[in-house]
Parts: C-alpha cells; structure tokens; sequence
C-alpha cells in the first residue's frame, strides 16, 4: 500500500514538474512563445504521467480489494517484486500509448518548417536600465542636501557598527535585549547601505542609470530590510513584555534557540512577502518612459512607468504593507498597553521607575520609526496636493533617520551599551 502511494507521490511530483514550470513562466514574465521542439516535450510527459497516475490508482484499488477481500493470500500475491514489476510495466504501457503522438507531431516539420506560437496580445519588453533623477525640483540644491546625508549615514553606519561589535564581543551583554539590538543595528547598516550610496552618487554627480536587474535587486532589499526592522522592533516589544509582565518565565521562554528561530523567522518573512512584489513587477511591460524620479528603486515607483494595468501591484502592496508593518505597530501597542498597566500596578516608585527606564529607548526607537514611515505612507497615497520633492525627501529620511538616531538613543539610554562602547573606543585609542 505505501509503496504504491510513494509511486503516486512521485508521479504527482513528475506531473507538477512538467506543467507549472511552463505555467508560472507565462503568469510572471509574460513568456507567450514555446519552441516547436519542447512542446511535444511537454506534451509527452504531462500524457505518461497522466496515465501512470490513473494505472497507479488502478493497482491500489485492487490493493485494497485483496487486502479486504482475501487478507490470507495478499502477502504472497502483492510481493515486492511484483509491485516493482507492477511499477515498471505501468510506466512502459504509458510511454508505448503516448510516444507515437508526439512523434506523429514532430513529423509536421516537414510540411510546416520552423512553428513558433505567439499569442496576439503578447509584447516585448526591451527596457534595460532606469534613469534615478534625484529630487525632483531641487536639482540645483542636491550637492547641498548630500551634507547631511552624508553625515548621517556615517554617523549610522559607525554607531550601529560599534552597537555590532560591542554585543558580538562582550559575552555579559549575550541576552536577548542586547541579542536583539545587535539585530538590529546590524540590519540598520545594511538598510542605508542598500540606499545612500547610490543616493549620495545622484546628488554629486546628477541623474544615474540603474540596470533592470540591478534596480530589482535594490528594490527588494529595500522593502525586505525595512520588513525586518519592524519585525525585530516587535521582537524587542515582546522581549520586554516577557521581562516586565512574567519575570519568572523570562529565562525558559526567550532562549538562545528561541531567538534563533526569531531571527531566521524574521528573514523568511521578509523574502516571503517581498518575492510577490518583484514578480508583479517582471510581469509588467514598459513601453514609454525609464525615467523614475526618486534617488532609488522603490515597488510602486517602477510600477507606475508601466504601460498595462498596476492595480493587481498596488492591491498587494497595501495589503502586505498592513498585514505586516500595520500589524507589527498593532501588536507592539497591545505590548505597551499590557506592560503599562503591569507598571502602573507596582506597588513601589523606584521599580516603576526601573520598568520605565527599561522601556524608555525601544519606546523612542518605535516611535521615530513608525513615525517617519507611517507619516511617508499616508502622504504619498493621500497627500495629491504634496509637492512631489516633499515625498521624495521624507522616503529617504524614513529610512535613514531611524537608522542614524538607533545607536544614538540606546547609547544616551542603555548604560550597558554606553559603558561598553566607551570602553571599546577607549581601547582603540
């Protein structure tokens, strides 16, 4: 009975393998043309394994009759060498019935020559690069605006690079917390890495091409490291949830391995929800204009240069956006609340004292983030009398901002890390 149903398993992997390859091909890219001579490729194996499918049905129907039927003798008559024989003489009878078919096919070569199908509504997309403009309206202002760009983002990538080190390094500081602030500074630097440079190359030296597939790979690091901040901001809430509101369950639940799961969890999110978006975006066609007003490569700003429909691309952008960073800021509020109201219950001054102080810098984390992007977020999609350079500015800040003040206000906020980061400069010195 197993062996039958492993026969069937494999089947079904062989009849998926043949079909959806084709299948999703022709839904993401648009790939309306087959060759002549890998269709009755496909056509061969999707019929063999057709049949063995319902050969395979067959036998374990019988399978189950001896098996009901006449119990005594079903060892001796469905033997391994007869169901490796049953196996083999299933897969022969398929490729007997369908071969000649495709073979019959092939022939019509010599009447026809070269067949190539396309379908009437299919068009070619030549575009190889978009031209990233910058600012839009403050062109003549960009070599200034570079300034403090430039600062910030040494000033983020050299303070989260210490925050890096200093929890990496010092074994006392390998608790969760500290675990998780490393997560995100770390994810903090290659946030503005994946974005200023190519920021700062614009504003120095004017518009600048980006290669198609260059600006998808940019694109999608984009949104799937600002996926990630918010879920290790949540991550964080939660940690503080569990010190705060159960203390004595803290060590059991938020283990090494525990925040090891976190980790690659929040990783497989990121690439799970941002992977459709770019596929939408191979489907799309542009025929017109390359020209993306924006100092980088964002979904809906390479979207919208699309000469076919975007709707399906925007529903889903709204839809992931709220389902993930809509919802991360909803669970890390209900953290707060919870742990607020746990706070406002302790009965002494100096452990509420101490519960706040313990809160203070994720809570000022938390609110320059979602601020900045939530406040990007809706102006962009409600704001139409905004001008445009406003909106271009702000996307950068939100992801840049948040960034550069993280190491800052866990430094003033976290003596631990002040100590250590000192302590780690002085050394240096």
């Amino acid at each position: 009975m197993y062996l039958f149903l492993s026969m069937l398993a494999v089947s079904d992997l062989e009849l998926c393998a043949a079909t959806l390859s084709t299948l999703l091909k022709l839904f993401w890219f648009n790939a309306c043309e087959i060759d002549f001579d890998a269709c009755p490729i496909q056509m061969f194996f999707i019929h063999v394994f057709l049949l063995m499918e319902s050969g395979i049905l067959l036998t374990m129907s019988f399978d189950c009759y001896m098996a009901i039927s006449d119990p005594l003798r079903y060892t001796t008559i469905l033997t391994n060498s007869t169901i490796a024989k049953i196996g083999v003489g299933l897969l022969l009878l398929a490729v007997a019935i369908i071969f000649p078919g495709p073979f019959l096919i092939k022939q019509l070569r010599f009447y026809f020559g070269h067949i190539s199908i396309t379908t009437s509504n299919c068009t070619s997309t030549h575009l190889t690069a978009f031209l990233l403009t910058g600012i839009p309206g403050l062109e003549d202002f960009q070599i200034w605006i570079s300034i403090p760009f430039s600062f910030m983002y040494l000033l983020a990538v050299i303070g989260n690079g210490l925050v890096v080190a200093v929890v990496a390094w010092d074994r006392s500081l390998h608790e969760p917390i500290y675990v998780f602030l490393g997560m995100l500074a770390f994810n903090d630097v290659l946030l503005c890495t994946v974005t200023v440079p190519k920021m700062l190359l614009i504003f120095w030296q004017g518009s600048s091409l980006s290669t198609f597939p260059a600006c998808l790979t940019q694109m999608f690091f984009v949104h799937a490291l600002f996926l990630s901040e918010s879920a290790v901001l949540l991550a964080m809430a939660f940690d503080r949830y569990v010190a705060i509101c159960s203390p004595l369950h803290y060590a059991t639940l938020l283990t090494g391995s525990l925040i090891s799961k976190v980790g690659l969890a929040l990783v497989a999110r990121s690439v799970a929800v941002v992977t459709p978006g770019v596929l939408l975006i191979l489907r799309l066609h542009f025929c017109q204009s390359n020209i993306i007003h924006h100092t980088y490569c964002e979904n809906m700003g390479i979207a919208k240069l699309a000469c076919n429909s975007i709707a399906l691309n925007s529903i889903y952008g709204l839809t992931a956006a709220l389902l993930t960073t809509g919802l991360d800021f909803v669970l890390i509020s209900l953290s707060y609340w919870l742990i607020l109201r746990t706070v406002f219950r302790l009965p002494s001054r100096e452990a509420r004292t101490k519960a706040f102080g313990t809160c203070g810098a994720h809570i000022c984390v938390i609110l320059i983030f979602y601020t900045l992007a939530f406040f990007s977020f809706f102006t962009h999609r409600f704001g139409k009398h905004v001008p445009r350079h406003a909106l271009i500015l702000l996307a950068n800040l939100y992801l840049l901002v948040p960034p550069t003040m993280n190491p800052i206000v866990y430094g003033v906020k976290t003596k631990e890390i002040k100590m250590r980061v000192l302590g780690l400069c002085s050394q240096t010195k």
